[in-house]
């Protein structure tokens, strides 16, 4: 099998998360998205992005541009295992951005993950984050820093509600050995699998295709 991972456009990024991301939506912030290719068939994206708060990273001592967060999977139907991927777009973040020292992601435990892919990685789960709003709007359900970005001033209009979000899984991926050793002294016993199965982004869609138009794949836009 022909495997190949490539900085892909935001069109093509998009195109995954809005069919096999259980988000459905792009992140706001500044992001570097890397396609996946299996036999010249686009099967989805990793996208990398900043932090959603200095705290991303500084709690670790270390400065805002020296971390990020790994944001989005969205895979369809794919032949190797989604840690293949990671460890591949890993890499590649590392040679874009040499500066970089740690990344960050969660899992969402009321989206029935756990972080298995993370786990299966090898990453370092340190437990989980504080609950924080969220936002119900037009019947849908909105992260805080996606409807702040969205519906800037919206945040007290009536007819929003505010929420209580879900305390999500915190796993770190160290860069290098000096942080490894850091962050290792907070390292928890890996949650366990939940209840229902255990997937970052929903995989194969039935009806749904994994190849995609070619204007959509370029890889001139790497940010």
């Amino acid at each position: 099998m022909n495997l190949r991972l490539d900085f892909c456009s935001h069109k093509a990024a998009k195109y995954a998360v809005e069919r096999w991301h259980y988000s459905k939506t792009m992140p706001k912030s500044k992001i570097v998205k890397i396609g996946i290719w299996e036999n010249e068939i686009y099967i989805g994206c990793i996208i990398y992005g900043v932090g959603a708060t200095r705290s991303l990273v500084t709690r670790y001592d270390l400065q805002p541009e020296q971390g990020c967060e790994l944001v989005r999977i969205a895979l369809n139907k794919h032949s190797l295992p989604v840690t293949k991927y990671m460890s591949i777009s890993i890499r590649m973040i590392k040679k874009l951005c040499p500066g970089l020292r740690i990344i960050v992601s969660f899992a969402d435990p009321e989206k029935g993950h756990h972080g298995g892919i993370y786990q299966g990685g090898n990453w370092v789960y340190t437990g989980r984050t504080v609950a924080s709003d969220e936002y119900i709007y037009r019947g849908k359900r909105w992260q805080g820093r996606s409807f702040r970005n969205s519906f800037k001033g919206m945040e007290n209009h009536p007819y929003v509600k505010i929420v209580k979000g879900s305390s999500k899984y915190r796993y770190l991926m160290p860069l290098d050995k000096k942080i490894r050793e850091r962050v290792e002294k907070s390292r928890k016993p890996y949650p366990k699998r939940a209840t229902s199965k255990d997937v970052v982004a929903p995989s194969y869609q039935p009806g749904e295709g994994g190849s995609i138009p070619t204007v959509a794949l370029s890889n001139t836009e790497a940010t």
